[in-house]
């Protein structure tokens, strides 16, 4: 019998993943966040225009010659060459793996569009300046179709569009092993998967790959607790910490697989609207509203594995507008995440994980190691923001539109603070003064890097 937990969540354990009445992403155990099958790849020829514009797309083509992006052509090639292919989206709609699909083509194509003119400012050096403010409708009501179909917004978002759903194997036996994926759609040269584009992209997809043992684990956290059964909450604490030191060792190859020179190359397309200098006024969607609308861009935020901690660990986030940024990301993700990381916050809350962690030695130890791999996967994107964007632009927001400096240790203090209240109820217990003297540490090191980036830029601090 599934435990009241897998039940209660909606969480599959057989992903069907031949049905396609089912939305592309559904949380399982096998497969966590990463959808239930592989993403489609080829399109019907009703979307041939959009196939065809689509690979002549990329700075560098599959092919190696220079692409549309390369030119600055791509605005010109979508008011010539493509139709509003709306009707053929009708035809599908009963097919959701394949509306995924076209959401992910649609909305590189919108921010490929939308964002063209700040790339080749950028590349002549200058400030991004205005992007594009009319989305034409030959874009616009395709992708608003189709997000609403699939349950997204109608931008780009991260799992529905540029990571998760943006990967093919490139032998179907090798499965997902980092050197078997390739992207699907690129900007720059990412059709190359030794490419910093796409070592930025498969890695994300990489360490999501070991999510299913995370979500495997709190399903485990939640029952244990809900059935006072320590040994069941302390098997599935491990589960999450194993899966956590997985996504955090894969995390660290990004250094090498995504140089952090190249990053900035093929960042101008993953800006959103939402708090943007490009987009002061938002963006008209062309026979959809004469009022312009304003969405957040690609952000790794939108990723559902800290989240999930966040809430099952019971992680405190101060009050300020930072954690309100934090929260708004929430509407960035499947319908299915979303769902799934509330139950499991109104679970956790309801049952009172850290208080039943933090009444027994053992568990408490186990709780804040798995606080320790959050700081650290938090860490590791704070020095990753740090070496990426700090040192190679002074554009004061990050692609989803929070404060660049500020925003990552907000969440990042919060988790730091939880540890060292933690670490008093398992002192005793090996290895928590090694944990909690790393995270005095990096506590004040953390502080010292954030006064320095806030002074440079001329911003407030907290």
């Amino acid at each position: 019998m599934p435990s009241s937990a897998l039940s209660q969540l909606n969480v599959l354990v057989d992903t069907r993943k031949d049905d396609t009445g089912l939305p592309a992403f559904m949380v399982s155990t096998e497969r966590g966040f990463l959808p239930r099958q592989e993403p489609v790849v080829e399109l019907p020829t009703d979307f041939h225009a959009l196939e065809s514009i689509l690979t002549r797309m990329p700075i560098v083509t599959a092919s190696g010659t220079p692409g549309l992006l390369a030119e600055y052509k791509l605005g010109d090639t979508v008011m010539k060459e493509l139709p509003d292919l709306s009707n053929a989206i009708e035809k599908y709609r009963d097919n959701l793996p394949l509306m995924n699909a076209l959401y992910r083509d649609y909305s590189f194509l919108a921010s490929a569009y939308l964002l063209e003119p700040c790339h080749e400012r950028f590349m002549q050096g200058l400030e991004y300046g205005l992007g594009r403010q009319t989305l034409p409708s030959v874009i616009a009501l395709p992708i608003v179709k189709v997000a609403e179909i699939a349950g997204f917004k109608p931008f780009m978002e991260y799992a529905g569009s540029y990571a998760l759903f943006n990967y093919k194997l490139a032998d179907a036996s090798q499965g997902l092993a980092y050197d078997n994926l390739r992207l699907i759609r690129a900007f720059e040269r990412g059709l190359d998967p030794s490419s910093s584009e796409a070592g930025f992209v498969l890695v994300h997809v990489a360490m999501v790959k070991n999510s299913g043992g995370l979500v495997d684990g709190s399903i485990g956290v939640l029952d244990g607790v809900a059935q006072s059964d320590r040994e069941m909450f302390n098997h599935g604490m491990r589960k999450v910490v194993e899966a956590l030191d997985k996504i955090n060792a894969v995390m660290n190859t990004m250094w090498a697989k995504s140089k952090p020179a190249g990053y900035t190359t093929f960042r101008t397309f993953i800006f959103g609207i939402t708090s943007q200098s490009m987009f002061p006024n938002g963006v008209i969607y062309e026979g959809v509203s004469e009022d312009p609308v304003s969405f957040r861009g690609e952000s790794g935020a939108n990723d559902s594995m800290i989240p999930l901690c966040d809430n099952l660990l019971q992680i405190s986030m101060p009050s300020t507008p930072l954690t309100e940024i934090l929260k708004d990301f929430r509407a960035y993700r499947p319908g299915n995440h979303r769902d799934f990381l509330e139950g499991v916050k109104t679970m956790a809350d309801s049952v009172g994980v850290k208080d039943f962690a933090l009444n027994d030695s053992e568990s408490a130890a186990l709780y804040l190691r798995a606080l320790d791999q959050v700081r650290d996967f938090r860490w590791r994107h704070w020095c990753f923001t740090r070496e990426y964007i700090l040192k190679r632009t002074s554009h004061p927001t990050a692609t989803g539109g929070s404060p660049i400096v500020t925003w990552l240790p907000n969440q990042l203090q919060a988790v730091m603070n939880q540890m060292i209240e933690s670490a008093k109820f398992c002192a005793s217990v090996a290895g928590t003064q090694e944990i909690l003297s790393n995270v005095m540490t990096q506590h004040e090191t953390l502080q010292k890097e954030v006064q320095k980036y806030c002074a440079e830029r001329g911003v407030a601090a907290s």
